[in-house]
Parts: structure tokens; C-alpha cells; sequence
């Protein structure tokens, strides 16, 4: 598809409540909007928590049922991150959910030690590319800006995504980290954040972002909103074939 529309929902989430979060989600989210991807930030249904043996769901718990309804109703796909149990351990997992119920995920790779987020949940081992409309999007999740290596275009994906849940007082790093990744990949880069503060004290301004592959940026503010953005398939491959960094870019593995 040419033209692909991107809904980017900042809210304010409510800490460790899981059903009030769903409930204000299908309000921002209510009426007629046309879309083709939405996207919540990390651990949209609790906020960051390290309580995951209080918090977690299984596979098919009632928030990947939320998704998958969600997904169906709006005929778009939706992804965010949630706490997942699985065989005994603890995963900060984006859920991709297809129209069709399928579902996708990645496990966030970079955990925050600073926040003890590796005493309480297991790292990723591998990304994903995930095809959707004739787009191919990366999926990545908050820690992981900051690693340029973990987020590198290998595969020439068209959209780089994070979510997350990233503190006012990195509010700086958070804008030049997002306009870092777009120009080096070549790729648009969408930062989803929350806004409002949490039960461990901190806060957060949103600035959820669509940035282009040249780097310029639009921000969303610091307002509990859903908004939506068009980006344009032949825009992105025309500077690519004018101006193609990527042709240069240097071939290694991730370990």
C-alpha cells in the first residue's frame, strides 16, 4: 500500500490496573478512525512494574483477547508490550496482532538495569520483522534505542518502532536517540511513550513521535491523545534509491 496510516496512542496509564487501562484505551481509541497499524506503549495495561508474578498473562489471556478484538474492529493491526508468563519465566513481550487474530512477538532484548528490570524478566534473543500491508516493520521496545546495533537495517525494513515508557528526565536523549535511528537507517522511526507519572515516583512527558527517514520529527506534546499519521511507501524508497545509505552499510552478525 502507498499510503500506510499509523495511530499512535499516549496515555496515561493507570499503574498496575489493568482493566481501567483497557477501558480507557477503548475510549481514546472510539468512533470511526480509519486506520491500518495502532500502537500502545510498553507495559500499556500496568506501566512499568517489576511485580510480573502479580501482573503477568498467559498467551491468551484477556489482554491478547482485548487485541485481537481490537484488531478485528478497527481491520488493522495493533501491537504494545505487556508482562507474559511463559514455562515458568517472565518476558516484557510487544504482542503483534493481526486483523486476522494471528499474533507475532519479540521479547525486549535490553533490559533497564538500572530499574532491576533483569532480576525480574528474561531477555529477547532475537528480533523480528513483521510484514503488514506491503510494509516491513522492526518492533522494539524502550532500553532498546539505545543499542544502534540491535536496531540496525539489515533487512531493509520501512518502519522502526519503539515502545515505551521513558522518563522525563531523559527526555533529551529521547528525541536525539529517535532522529538518530530514522537518518542512520534510512526508515521511519515511531516513538510511542506514555505520559503522567507512576507509583515509583517518576514522570513522563509523552513526545510520542513520527519522524521521516530524513530525520525531520513531528511530536505529539504532553497530552493524553490517540493521533494518526500517514506516511508514504514511495517517498521512503525514492530518497533511498537517490541517496542510498544503506548500500554502504557495513555487514556483520548480532550475537
Amino acid at each position: 500500500m502507498e499510503t500506510l496510516k499509523i495511530t499512535l496512542v499516549q496515555p496515561d496509564i493507570v499503574w498496575e490496573q489493568p482493566a481501567a487501562n483497557l477501558e480507557n484505551y477503548n475510549k481514546l481509541l472510539s468512533g470511526e478512525r480509519l486506520t491500518d497499524l495502532i500502537v500502545l506503549p510498553e507495559m500499556f495495561t500496568t506501566g512499568f512494574s517489576m511485580q510480573p508474578m502479580k501482573l503477568r498473562e498467559k498467551m491468551d489471556g484477556p489482554t491478547v483477547q482485548w487485541m485481537k478484538q481490537l484488531a478485528l474492529q478497527k481491520k488493522a493491526a495493533v501491537t504494545g508490550t505487556l508482562i507474559i508468563e511463559e514455562e515458568g519465566k517472565y518476558y516484557n513481550r510487544c504482542l503483534w496482532v493481526s486483523p486476522d487474530g494471528s499474533v507475532k512477538h519479540y521479547d525486549k532484548r535490553h533490559l533497564f538495569t538500572m530499574a532491576g528490570e533483569r532480576q525480574h524478566y528474561t531477555a529477547g534473543k532475537e528480533r523480528i520483522i513483521v510484514e503488514h500491508m506491503g510494509w516491513k516493520f522492526c518492533p522494539l521496545i524502550c532500553y532498546d534505542l539505545r543499542f544502534p546495533v540491535w536496531s540496525r537495517n539489515n533487512e531493509d525494513y520501512d518502519v522502526l518502532i519503539y515502545m515505551t515508557n521513558w522518563p522525563s528526565a531523559r527526555h533529551h536523549v529521547w528525541k536525539s536517540l529517535l532522529v538518530a535511528r530514522a537518518i542512520e537507517n534510512q526508515a521511519y522511526c515511531v516513538g510511542v511513550n506514555r505520559i503522567g507519572s507512576d507509583a515509583t515516583g517518576k514522570t513522563y512527558r509523552g513526545d510520542s513521535a513520527m519522524i521521516d527517514p530524513k530525520g525531520f520529527a513531528t511530536y505529539m506534546g504532553s497530552a493524553e491523545q490517540a493521533e494518526t499519521f500517514k506516511i508514504s511507501y514511495s517517498d521512503l524508497h525514492r530518497f533511498r534509491k537517490i541517496f542510498p545509505v544503506l548500500y554502504d552499510r557495513d555487514a556483520f552478525t548480532m550475537a
